[in-house]
């Protein structure tokens, strides 16, 4: 999988920085997910190299305005485009009628389905919010000042494998049959022998996983959904001397983002939704709170609109040698 940060602002978009957007590649397929989509975000993949086109589903964590303002505007222009098939949405209760009201009111049509999903009942229950066959999807609730919600997307273990050099030994002949073996499946070849694709394969290989957390102060609730991911994302909104007012309005400090990551036992944390009172020259930096955190959680990265992060899960351990 591939993130992209589109927007890594909070509130509202510097000279530097759009508002809250990411979208994630995913693996083996043209396909697009969205999470959250500040004012601005169809002018952000236009400056970037995805293809909105691509784009299927999208995750909204929060009604604020700075990531869902660009919703509307991004789906009239698919729309416009004329060759989106669909795209399902998920996220808050009050999200489909805030989109209808939209549309509803500057008589826009859209020419396609849109699918409207609501997360609250499978954030309390702890059930997927989806699976697709390859990834799966589950949220929960984060502390904010209006209902929010976290995501976290695994892929499913992959194959192990495929010897190749040990198939052409067995005198296997290549073609759509070494699909099927890298599969793990059973086949029975022209001569009458079966073959045990899983003999044929490595260990089975984990799949990726990623978290989107924002916004929200400090939580428990965090922890549990970022168990073990290879990637967590999660807003820093303000520097660890601002303590005081991240609690007060919600949000989380480089300290507690690292905290999250260290009790999670994260493999990487990325840095976003900065308040825009962070840039160079300020007496407090974007630099400065990347310092908080990595003193922290050392595998830290502040992100940056356009930065992108390919999250690859380690490879599986091999059996020690019997001899």
């Amino acid at each position: 999988m591939q993130v992209t940060f589109l927007g890594t602002s909070s509130g509202v978009p510097t000279r530097g920085r759009n508002v809250s957007a990411v979208a994630l590649r995913l693996p083996q397929r043209s396909e697009l997910w969205l999470f959250d989509c500040g004012e601005g975000t169809q002018h952000q993949f236009l400056r970037s190299e995805l293809r909105v086109s691509q784009l299927s589903r999208v995750f909204i964590t929060h009604m604020h305005g700075d990531h869902v303002l660009g919703l509307p505007g991004l789906l009239a222009s698919l729309g416009l485009a004329g060759a989106c098939t669909g795209i399902d949405l998920y996220g808050p209760d009050p999200l489909r009628d805030y989109l209808e009201g939209v549309l509803r009111t500057t008589s826009t049509r859209i020419g396609y389905p849109v699918r409207s999903h609501k997360v609250k009942n499978a954030a309390a229950s702890g059930e997927l919010v989806l699976d697709d066959g390859d990834l799966t999807v589950r949220c929960t609730s984060l502390t904010h000042r209006v209902p929010a919600y976290a995501y976290r997307v695994d892929q499913k273990p992959r194959a192990g494998r495929f010897d190749i050099e040990q198939a052409r030994a067995l005198g296997i002949p290549p073609g759509p049959i070494y699909a099927e073996l890298k599969k793990g499946r059973t086949v029975t070849l022209d001569d009458g022998r079966i073959i045990k694709g899983t003999s044929l394969c490595g260990p089975e290989r984990p799949g990726a996983s990623v978290v989107y957390c924002t916004d929200t102060v400090f939580c428990e609730a965090a922890v549990e959904l970022a168990q073990g991911a290879d990637l967590l994302i999660h807003e820093s909104t303000f520097s660890h001397a601002e303590a005081e007012m991240a609690f007060a309005r919600q949000h989380s400090t480089s300290t507690m983002a690292a905290q999250t990551a260290l009790a999670a036992g994260v493999k990487q944390l990325a840095l976003t939704h900065l308040s825009p009172r962070y840039v160079p020259g300020n007496p407090v930096t974007p630099d400065d709170l990347l310092n908080e955190a990595q003193a922290i959680f050392a595998n830290t990265v502040l992100a940056k609109d356009f930065l992108s992060i390919d999250v690859i899960p380690p490879e599986p351990e091999q059996a020690p040698d019997a001899s």
